[in-house]
């Protein structure tokens, strides 16, 4: 495949205007933000909601109204929704925003969803019900271990077999981060000896810090795509703080054409890569 998806990831649950004043944080500022990107070479957004103190939340309003926002300005843009937990939010809870919003994709964290020792029963409802609603769902997978243990819920039943992409977190959400690219090789080991995924099944990382940029290139070149932004890191490869989102997706977007890829024309291909099932 000569297409290499680069999805935005403008804010994410825990970066603020503290940490740089160009963070979107309410929808008007999302939308801008998904103008500026989509116009530099974003194919899709990765969207977070925040409440009127700009903290995460998952409310199925704010979804749905930045859902119509984005639509009517970005027609092409595809918009994934993110249920991450954060700490505060039950896997009952993720579940729910998702029955109410109906998004075309949507991330979510195995770990959160699925979690060991945790209900099984509300997983299993989760996933399939997903799937059966055409639904382009992305694993959130922090390591080579989550790939083992995604492909045993699969082997269960818990999750379809073969559903889903796969978004392979590099190094950890925590203060001055900084992802090694090396990392991937360890998911693709995983994902190699994994007998319920589809080894065709797309793949996603994202990275921290200053090494986000290399990771991409290494992603690209591993038949993989990108998640870019200041969700994950605020800084290029030279270290240089970058100005806004859509600088970032600029310059990956480059970096993705200088080695020959292009990126994805059309929607239905979009949704393809970040796991609807075909």
């Amino acid at each position: 495949m000569t297409k290499r998806l680069i999805m935005s990831a403008p804010n994410g649950a825990r970066r603020g205007k503290a940490d740089h004043p160009q963070l979107p944080v309410t929808i008007e500022e999302v939308v801008a933000c998904a103008v500026n990107v989509e116009a530099e070479g974003a194919d899709a957004l990765h969207a977070h909601v925040r409440d009127g103190e700009g903290q995460h939340v998952l409310d199925a309003g704010l979804y749905k109204e930045l859902l119509v926002e984005v639509t009517a300005i970005c027609p092409e843009l595809t918009v994934q929704i993110t249920t991450e937990a954060v700490g505060r939010y039950t896997a009952q809870q993720q579940f729910d925003v998702v029955a109410a919003v109906e998004p075309e994709a949507v991330s979510v964290a195995m770990r959160e969803m699925a979690p060991e020792g945790g209900d099984l029963d509300l997983a299993r409802r989760f996933y399939h019900e997903a799937q059966e609603a055409g639904r382009a769902l992305q694993h959130i997978l922090y390591a080579p271990e989550d790939i083992t243990r995604l492909d045993d819920l699969m082997a269960k039943g818990v999750v379809p077999k073969g559903y889903g992409s796969q978004l392979y977190v590099l190094g950890r959400y925590a203060k001055d981060q900084e992802s090694d690219p090396t990392d991937l090789l360890g998911f693709l080991l995983a994902r190699d000896a994994a007998t319920h995924i589809e080894q065709a099944n797309p793949f996603m990382l994202c990275a921290f810090g200053r090494a986000e940029t290399a990771c991409a290139a290494l992603s690209f070149a591993h038949g993989g795509h990108a998640r870019i932004g200041f969700e994950n890191s605020l800084r290029h490869g030279t270290g240089k703080l970058a100005k806004n989102n859509a600088e970032r997706i600029q310059i990956v977007a480059h970096i993705r054409g200088e080695m020959g890829y292009q990126g994805i024309i059309s929607k239905e291909d979009a949704l393809a890569v970040l796991g609807k099932p075909q």
